[in-house]
């Protein structure tokens, strides 16, 4: 490789590694939109889940077919780009398989037999992907929120992980060196032949070609991610370190409400007082939440990880039984809307400029949120921890503490439970009737 060849290798890895860091710092300023939440605490039980969740895949497995199938494509896709080690250090000093020159020749051959073996088993898996999503058309893949977008980035990651593989071993299959030398080609020897009948010169320009095809890929592959539900690549591992460790049927309440309802039945404080500002007991500007700036970051974390994958709607009974609501829409609906509120803020000098929209009734409609169980089945399913309750029951929150706009059945029940202590319509006197209900 000449120094042309090194100065636009350099170039395009720049400029590739580049727009990534922008984007990332686009991601992080979006999260931080939200509300700030402490998480610092129990961290030894949050590497623990990060390791077992992100890293070992327990909850991915829980569904062995899929599991199994993805358990390949994560560990084959990840050990596989340690070969893009080797490939920027070739293409930035100009070397030719770097790795031959720094390890014995028979460690190298075989890292590179277990790449290539792993290569193979990747794309049987993607194959199997893909017929599993378009052919057999698995329910889960094809919900009513799962339209033309959604549907196409999982068909193009798809794509694009067969190219690389393909590349790959075309890469090997063509360098002459690499076949001379008979270690580490378990898989590219059977592919070779299919290049014998060609020049050299020839030979060399299609090893070149997938070389340069391979890395440019990986790098094209990388900055899409921002813009996929495969980013979940990079956030799986922070989204399972911060998920929820109390009981999955304990919600948090508003410190400022306990506080206040605990001075009412306080006979030595004053009901009345006001409470000083910048306490625990100040009332917030706003409760639950109506759009994504209402939401804790680790909310707006959630949303951004969310592969849709659709196990938490397929777990769903409330969709399961024919109502609007899908945990999975819920959180590509609230990605969707940050994206558009970070957007706004692009386009007005970091400041967010009010559109007249809001997550609430723009994006996630009331029927949505009141169809909700509250059980906890799209929490349990999620294999990266994610929380869908948790953004429902915040919302649900804003409607009956800032709009008073809750069912006519629910605020009945709440009727009920401040006249008589309980959900039914009997008085207090009328206790053994409650037995009946």
């Amino acid at each position: 490789m000449n120094y042309i060849d090194n100065i636009l290798f350099i170039i395009i890895l720049i400029l590739g590694i580049g727009y990534f860091s922008k984007n990332v710092k686009k991601l992080i300023r979006n999260i931080k939109l939200g509300k700030d939440v402490d998480v610092s605490d129990h961290k030894q039980e949050r590497l623990k889940n990060m390791a077992l969740i992100a890293f070992g895949q327990s909850k991915m497995v829980r569904r062995p077919i899929a599991g199994l199938l993805h358990v390949i494509v994560y560990i084959g896709f990840i050990i596989i780009n340690i070969e893009v080690l080797e490939i920027i250090i070739d293409g930035i000093f100009g070397t030719h398989r770097i790795g031959l020159q720094v390890l014995p020749k028979s460690i190298y051959g075989f890292l590179i037999g277990t790449f290539e073996i792993l290569a193979v088993l990747v794309l049987v898996s993607v194959v199997i992907f893909w017929l599993r999503r378009n052919t057999l058309k698995i329910k889960r893949f094809w919900k009513s929120e799962m339209t033309s977008w959604p549907k196409n980035d999982a068909n193009f990651i798809l794509y694009f992980e067969v190219v690389l593989m393909c590349l790959f071993l075309i890469m090997n299959a063509t360098d002459a060196t690499f076949q001379e030398m008979n270690s580490g080609n378990l898989i590219s020897q059977y592919i070779a032949p299919w290049f014998s009948n060609i020049s050299e010169n020839t030979l060399h320009i299609i090893e070149r070609s997938a070389w340069w095809l391979h890395i440019v890929g990986i790098l094209i592959f990388l900055n899409y991610l921002y813009f996929s539900k495969h980013l979940h690549i990079l956030l799986a591992f922070p989204n399972t370190y911060y998920g929820k460790l109390t009981p999955q049927g304990q919600f948090n309440n508003l410190e400022s409400v306990t506080k206040e309802v605990k001075m009412m039945m306080d006979p030595n404080i004053d009901p009345f007082a006001a409470p000083a500002e910048g306490t625990d007991a100040a009332m917030p500007e706003k409760f639950g939440a109506s759009d994504v700036q209402d939401l804790s970051w680790v909310q707006l974390l959630n949303a951004y990880t969310c592969t849709e994958c659709g196990r938490c709607t397929s777990e769903c009974p409330a969709n399961q039984t024919g109502k609007k609501l899908s945990p999975r829409k819920i959180m590509m609906d609230t990605r969707d809307r940050l994206e558009e509120v970070g957007k706004n803020i692009d386009a007005n000098n970091g400041e967010f400029k009010d559109d007249g929209k809001q997550l609430l009734d723009n994006y996630i409609t009331r029927e949505e949120l009141w169809a909700c169980t509250s059980c906890n089945a799209c929490v349990e399913a999620c294999p990266v921890s994610i929380d869908p309750l948790s953004i429902i029951m915040d919302m649900r929150r804003y409607l009956v503490m800032e709009q008073s706009a809750a069912p006519a059945e629910l605020n009945n029940m709440m009727t009920n439970i401040e006249n008589n202590g309980a959900p039914w319509p009997y008085n207090q006197m009328d206790r053994l009737n409650w037995k009946n209900e």
